[in-house]
């Protein structure tokens, strides 16, 4: 019975030879043997592969890292566009802390540990100002005139002390200056500035804002020495809806500017935004490009108002300052877009290049959301430092 379940007995097959059966074993084990290296030179290729895209992805890693893009964020834009004033005095209130902490903070510490206004103070208040980056002159010029202003309105509490430095904020950042980016139609905006200011993403914004205004905008990829810059751009233009003009990699950056006018004018475009100048290690070249594209615009389109917007990083501090002082020697630079306010505690640097430049602040931006880049308003940016009420949203709905 057993034998017969387990299939062996009387009815069983003779086993195979001896001879055969070291056949069978020996092309198996060559079989085997086959399969393994098949096996192993897919693995080589493989991994191979995997080395090879590593290093690609390790070098549009690093050219990432040189550039200003950042990526726009997937939101719902309807959303954001429906936000008011107040919704972005709220953000630039919370983007203003880590300056507040290391400005106004410090300085309600220091009127509570010494109790009353004195010249110990004022020596405080000085220092503090200038290890927030604020700069020396800017430093002095401010604390003058809040001795000022404290005498003449009486001030001997800490509230006071607020109000007294929220004004001689403000008339420093509102002095001389017009802050209002000019919406003239036909309008050409030249924008420039460092790699990894923000450019790229400051121009696909300020499109975003134009176009959700109602007009017609064009951009221009004129920067075309940085990697990636024309790329950069066109996925902003996608993502905003508004057309690019451009040329291949390396090109002649006044011919793009050229065909960008030709184009604006028989679309009749409202604004003409140009992605341009990214570099400061070779004043002499950059100031020969920008001369050559002034020459073009005011031969090609006379008509259109002219903004040189200087796009700087809240970030570097007094280096941003400095990035201001050479990109001023070779362009009339008309208004400054300052980004990252909300990852920095130097947001005290408005103050000085409107202070020492004398450039105005026209765009500040404190996120990554297309509607976090909004025209400066000095009173709602020293509020918000200050922490205290907006006083009013008319002017930041221009």
């Amino acid at each position: 019975m057993f034998k017969k379940w387990f299939g062996f007995g009387k009815n069983e097959e003779p086993s195979e030879p001896i001879e055969t059966q070291e056949a069978i074993q020996e092309s198996t084990q060559e079989a085997t043997e086959s399969a393994l290296e098949t096996v192993a030179e897919a693995v080589d290729e493989f991994v191979e592969e995997t080395v090879q895209e590593q290093d690609e992805l390790a070098q549009i890693e690093a050219e990432i890292e040189d550039t200003d893009v950042e990526l726009p964020i997937q939101e719902n834009d309807q959303d954001e566009d429906a936000e008011n004033s107040s919704g972005f005095f709220k953000r630039l209130i919370n983007g203003l802390d880590k300056t507040r902490k290391g400005i106004v903070d410090r300085i309600d510490q220091a009127v509570n540990q010494y109790g009353e206004i004195d010249e110990e103070l004022f020596n405080e208040i000085e220092e503090i100002l200038i290890t927030s980056d604020v700069g020396m002159d800017t430093t002095l010029k401010l604390v003058e005139n809040l001795r000022k202003e404290l005498t003449l309105r009486k001030v001997k509490t800490k509230e006071g002390i607020h109000e007294a430095l929220a004004a001689v904020m403000e008339h420093m950042l509102t002095e001389g200056t017009d802050s209002t980016l000019e919406k003239r139609k036909p309008s050409l905006y030249l924008v420039i500035g460092v790699n990894g200011a923000g450019k790229t993403t400051s121009i696909g914004k300020i499109a975003h804002r134009m176009k959700q205004d109602g007009h017609k905008v064009l951009l221009a990829a004129a920067d075309t020495f940085r990697a990636a810059a024309i790329d950069q751009l066109r996925v902003w233009g996608d993502r905003t809806g508004v057309p690019v003009i451009a040329h291949q990699e390396g090109s002649d950056p006044a011919a793009v500017i050229f065909d960008a006018i030709q184009a604006a004018k028989s679309r009749d475009v409202d604004f003409l935004i140009c992605d341009t100048a990214g570099r400061l290690h070779n004043k002499k070249n950059l100031m020969n490009e920008l001369e050559k594209i002034f020459r073009i615009i005011e031969r090609e389109w006379p008509e259109a108002h002219k903004e040189v917007l200087l796009v700087l990083d809240a970030t570097t501090g007094q280096n941003a300052v400095q990035q201001a002082r050479l990109f001023k020697e070779t362009a009339h630079i008309t208004g400054i877009v300052l980004t990252k306010l909300d990852g920095t505690a130097k947001g005290g640097v408005v103050l000085t290049i409107q202070s020492e430049l004398g450039i105005p602040v026209k765009l500040i931006g404190v996120g990554e959301r297309m509607t976090d880049l909004q025209p400066f308003v000095a009173a709602d940016f020293v509020r918000a430092l200050m922490e205290m009420p907006q006083e009013s949203t008319e002017e930041t709905a221009n």
